[in-house]
């Protein structure tokens, strides 16, 4: 993997992938918790992050296809995790960014945001940075 200039060198990176249904969102929050320890983020940072994947995916499974992937990848830069979630949905929309799931996801996690696919695919990215937002110490 190569490098960009200014840009940290990627740690690692982890991909989940399960069924697009809420019975197996505990498996995105258990390896949300145990890549953000990695990574030595407080226990407030991590229940943060936690919090913040499970709103990601309640809002993606709202409109995912029935019987879709929901796939989650963990990127680990740094002192900051990178998730980004996504499934194929029925009618492509990105989620409003003026809605109080979209606020709580941007005061838990920091940096938020959104993209659609050509394929009605939406993707929501969560970026934490250690030490910063309401569970830092």
């Amino acid at each position: 993997m190569s490098q960009i200039a200014g840009e940290p060198a990627v740690q690692d990176f982890v991909e989940v992938r399960l069924p697009a249904a809420g019975a197996y969102l505990s498996v995105l929050r258990t390896a949300t918790a145990g890549l953000a320890a990695r990574l030595d983020f407080t226990l407030d940072e991590i229940e943060d992050l936690r919090i913040a994947v499970d709103e990601a995916c309640a809002i993606l499974l709202q409109q995912a296809v029935g019987g879709s992937v929901l796939s989650c990848v963990f990127t680990l830069v740094g002192d900051s995790l990178r998730v980004t979630v996504s499934a194929p949905t029925t009618d492509g929309r990105a989620p409003e960014r003026d809605t109080f799931a979209w606020t709580v996801l941007s005061a838990l996690a920091g940096e938020v945001d959104s993209s659609v696919d050509e394929d009605r695919t939406v993707s929501i990215s969560l970026h934490k940075k250690r030490g910063t937002g309401p569970g830092a110490s």
